[in-house]
């Protein structure tokens, strides 16, 4: 594993824990990866962190830029942040934002894919019917990754 750069502003780093708790409870984030011509591709996307693993999972087209990225360049990195709050008589936000570095790679395993299929939509929904028919009709036309990371930091900023 190569080295990252320490956090310049160390007093606003999150704990493990709680970058862990923001990959937990946000809904989405947005994935960057290097693409034509080396320029950075970035796009928001639904994700599922995965306790048991530490992965974050995605899905997607079987097919696009996202895709031919990946084929080029498997080093990838992804950033979420949650609603924030403030503090009582201000008006700025407070918000803890996780970057994660690390490498990606399709999920070809079918039942891994209904693993992420289901977590990923129970994220926005209880609605087991729904559910069932996402699994039955979008999921055999999905492609799932798999986010490998490798590194991973956190901070709590005041947008003042």
């Amino acid at each position: 594993m190569s080295e990252f750069r320490p956090m310049r502003r160390f007093k606003q780093q999150l704990s493990e824990e709680e970058c862990r708790e923001v990959l937990r409870t946000t809904k989405r984030g947005v994935l960057s990866l290097i693409g034509e011509q080396g320029y950075p591709y970035s796009i928001p996307l639904n994700h599922w962190f995965c306790e048991e693993d530490g992965h974050i999972y995605f899905h997607g087209a079987k097919e696009g830029h996202k895709l031919d990225a990946l084929d080029e360049c498997d080093k990838a990195c992804f950033c979420v942040y949650d609603e924030g709050f403030r503090k009582e008589g201000e008006w700025a936000l407070n918000i803890k934002s996780v970057i994660i570095r690390g490498h990606i790679r399709r999920v070809n395993d079918v039942e891994m894919a209904i693993r992420i299929g289901t977590a990923i939509t129970k994220k926005f929904t209880d609605d087991e019917a729904y559910l069932q028919h996402e699994l039955e009709h979008a999921l055999p036309r999905a492609q799932c990754l798999e986010f490998i990371p490798v590194h991973m930091s956190g901070k709590l900023v005041n947008e003042a």
